[in-house]
């Protein structure tokens, strides 16, 4: 059966790349994938396979059942765009202004829908059901997962498989952990209220800036002094803003930045100790700081047994050049949720393409031939898991 399968998705590997590329070109970012998700709808329609739509949002939901009794399987596929400006010189270039996949959304888009029209062709042989998740609004927390879970997208599933296509891996391999593989993602945005003035009085003023810039460094020495050096976690300032003419001290200074971590009891330890040093720092200044610690995606968990399951059937796809155990990224990614409700993994497929750029970058893209082989590998385990 997996050749069959193999085939279908072989010979429609032309399609898969058209339909990525258009997608490609009509980019919409996240909680406003209106018309992609109407383009995800009509192809199922046109395949005469059930679906629902508007699932917790823009989500769209399909379910092909196989002629034989079995377990249900779900696969998920992202298809959220970035706000980024496409600089890429290629004739699939983004056609909206400020908008595009710097993420691979599209790939994996492309290749789920391909997926589902090849078990839908092979269905009166299969057994179970398959369940094909495509999700909007990864990119911008609270994220389409958790909306889409509420609204049932996980009703009746056994198992979920996911899979990420990944620019700075070499092409078809497959990357694997089990346990954390990707970081809880939170957020910081702080305030330093302070006492402006004029730049020959600095005495009669409470600089804004100078107190954000103790924040800065002070934050610094939670990572390598308040965090067992086993464990793992990230802070990083992304923006200091404070914008006055050049002879004018600040009255206030904002701060943004993120918090990446796999435990939830480091987790909690970075929260309060941001606080208590934002605290110290305005006792310290006859100052006011305001904090707002806002919590993104739990880390991403993959489960022991379903990660081993996955290694072994991903050895045995054709076209999958190795399978290797990778280390957690720390990448934030909203497929945790489907994780903390039913076992499955989430692995990542290599798609470097000639010449790199990183996820996020204005230049991004990736090798088209790793969808086939991401197609293949969440094929293979959703037929697998029926035995």
């Amino acid at each position: 059966m997996n050749e069959k399968l193999y085939t279908l998705l072989d010979n429609s590997f032309d399609d898969m790349v058209s339909v990525r590329r258009y997608l490609h070109q009509h980019p919409e970012v996240s909680f406003h994938e209106t018309n992609t998700a109407q383009y995800i709808q009509d192809f199922y329609t046109k395949l005469g396979v059930e679906f629902r739509s508007n699932v917790g949002g823009n989500g769209v939901v399909a379910r092909i059942k196989g002629g034989k009794p079995g377990k249900t399987v779900a696969l998920r596929a992202d298809f959220d765009a970035l706000p980024i400006q496409d600089q890429k010189d290629v004739p699939y270039k983004s056609t909206v202004p400020g908008v595009m996949h710097a993420c691979g959304h599209d790939g994996h888009t492309s290749t789920l829908l391909h997926l589902a029209k090849a078990i839908n062709e092979l269905k009166g042989e299969l057994a179970g059901t398959y369940v094909f998740i495509h999700q909007h609004a990864e990119e911008y927390a609270p994220g389409g997962a958790i909306s889409m879970i509420e609204d049932g997208c996980l009703d009746g599933v056994d198992v979920i498989f996911g899979t990420h296509l990944w620019s700075m891996m070499e092409p078809n391999t497959i990357q694997y952990v089990s346990g954390p593989i990707m970081a809880a993602a939170d957020r910081i945005e702080i305030t330093v209220q302070g006492a402006g003035g004029h730049g020959a009085s600095p005495h009669q003023t409470k600089d804004a800036i100078v107190i954000a810039s103790q924040l800065v460094n002070n934050f610094q020495q939670l990572v390598s002094r308040r965090v067992d050096p086993i464990e793992s976690a990230v802070l990083s300032i992304g923006s200091f803003v404070s914008d006055n003419a050049f002879n004018i001290i600040a009255d206030q200074a904002e701060l943004k930045g993120t918090v990446r971590t796999f435990s939830p009891k480091i987790r909690d330890l970075m929260e309060s100790e941001i606080q208590r040093i934002a605290e110290g720092t305005a006792h310290m200044n006859n100052c006011e700081i305001n904090v707002t610690y806002t919590r993104g995606y739990p880390a991403v968990v993959n489960h022991e047994r379903e990660t081993a399951f996955l290694h072994d059937v991903a050895k045995e796809v054709p076209g999958v050049k190795e399978v290797v155990q990778t280390i957690p990224q720390m990448g934030g990614e909203d497929f945790a949720y489907y994780l903390e409700q039913v076992p499955g993994t989430f692995f990542f497929t290599g798609a470097q393409p000639e010449n790199a750029f990183p996820h996020h970058h204005p230049r991004f893209d990736f090798d088209e031939s790793a969808m086939l082989t991401a197609a293949k590998t969440l094929g293979a385990a959703a037929l697998a898991y029926q035995n």
